[in-house]
């Protein structure tokens, strides 16, 4: 018996001292870069889900990466003010979510506009605070969640290019990629073995087709309605419908293993690419030239040598609605990048001051598989960057393994709801 005694209780320490060895490993470093304020009112809800869970997590900064749009820190603070009135309700509940002061002294601005060319420009106090939180002396990663473009996280990548073995990058592309194409290009083409998880569909697996149904078109009046301030706030955003696009980012860091992209979590399950697509066009395309989705199409055209100077914007590319800045590069060649958000067929059209430009026009089609076909141009990418499942099964219509998102939907707006229901009176 005192040998049994003995044994239980050595077992029952040892489990003790992992338990509480455990302990201050059980919470995810995290930062987070977003576009909250642009054009995409996601990124407001995603940031109620964020500070109603803040006590699961070490935050260590927020930072406002608006390259397109009027996104800034003061919209991040607004929010802040909004939770701080549930605060001392949330937190009786909830003893570890942060206290507003704390999240506060967390939030900085990044960079104001997309990056140029060379997919950088200047340090920001955002990218600076990305390299401190990357360098602190700790043995976990930094994992680094962007809801918006990556034009911090490049800054920080080019300055401090010693942070790139201690953070893990987990991006909302999209749309996104569009937006901050350059800032992509450079991290792809500069630092292709930094760890990468770039959720270019998936994401929208977690997006809400208003189906009238309770984890859907009806979770706001059910749930959110009458759940103190951020419940009211809730509904200026889609009208309470619950969207929330870059929130699979945070839901990976609540379920599974994050060093594992490829096993099961809330965020989606990935699958390894070597590769990021990448076309060179020297001239105008047609029909029959085809590229995937979300991936790097540049045009290089010819023109005269001596009218502009090099870095000069001297031609705008309309394409899907919306303009881009082309620039000349030298030697008579100008240059714009483009990323397309989807499949479809796009027409384009250049408009310019320069003669030999002005007036172009074309047509691309954009296949629905990602990363598609390696081409000759293509980014070579290291060993641990991840990309959205390619498996038929995982498509949800043409958003490529947004089914890998999907599936969990429901179980993570019923963990939510429990916390909704603490603010109701």
């Amino acid at each position: 018996m005192k040998i049994q005694r003995f044994i239980f209780l050595a077992v029952f320490m040892a489990l003790s001292l992992s338990m509480v060895g455990n302990a201050s490993e059980q919470k995810h470093r995290i930062l987070i870069s977003t576009d909250i304020g642009g054009t995409d009112a996601d990124d407001n809800q995603s940031m109620t889900h964020l500070m109603m869970y803040s006590d699961l997590f070490d935050i260590e900064g927020i930072v406002s990466t608006p390259s397109f749009g009027d996104g800034s820190k003061e919209e991040i603070l607004r929010m802040i003010d909004v939770y701080s009135l549930d605060y001392p309700e949330l937190s009786r509940h909830y003893p570890g979510v942060l206290e507003p002061d704390s999240l506060r002294r967390l939030c900085y601005q990044g960079t104001k506009s997309a990056a140029p060319l060379s997919g950088f420009s200047s340090p920001t106090d955002g990218s600076r605070h990305i390299i401190q939180c990357a360098r602190r002396d700790d043995s976990r990663p930094l994992y680094i969640l962007v809801w918006g473009a990556l034009e911090d996280v490049a800054q920080a990548l080019h300055d401090a290019p010693d942070i790139k073995s201690r953070i893990r990058i987990y991006w909302i592309g999209g749309p996104n990629k569009k937006w901050g194409v350059n800032a992509y290009s450079y991290i792809a083409e500069h630092h292709p073995d930094v760890w990468m998880i770039e959720n270019n569909a998936a994401y929208r697996g977690f997006i809400s087709d208003k189906r009238q149904n309770h984890f859907s078109g009806l979770y706001y009046d059910d749930v959110m309605k009458g759940a103190g301030n951020l419940g009211a706030d809730f509904k200026n955003y889609y009208d309470g419908n619950v969207k929330m696009g870059d929130s699979p980012s945070l839901f990976y860091m609540m379920s599974g293993d994050c060093a594992d992209p490829e096993g099961e979590s809330w965020g989606g399950s990935f699958e390894k690419t070597d590769f990021s697509p990448r076309t060179i066009f020297r001239g105008m395309t047609t029909e029959s030239d085809t590229v995937a989705p979300y991936s790097v199409m540049e045009f290089r055209l010819r023109g005269p040598e001596n009218v502009k100077t090099v870095g000069d914007t001297c031609f705008i590319l309309k394409i899907d609605k919306q303009d881009w800045n082309g620039v000349y590069v030298g030697n008579g060649e100008y240059m714009v990048r483009y990323s397309p958000k989807a499949p479809g067929v796009l027409t384009y059209s250049i408009s310019s001051d320069v003669r030999e430009l002005d007036g172009l026009t074309g047509v691309i089609v954009v296949d629905n598989l990602w990363p598609g076909n390696r081409t000759s141009d293509s980014y070579e990418l290291g060993d641990s960057w991840w990309t959205d499942c390619g498996e038929p099964s995982m498509f949800m219509g043409k958003w490529q393994g947004a089914a890998t998102v999907a599936k969990w939907r429901e179980e993570v707006l019923a963990d939510w709801e429990k916390r909704w229901q603490c603010l109701k009176k």
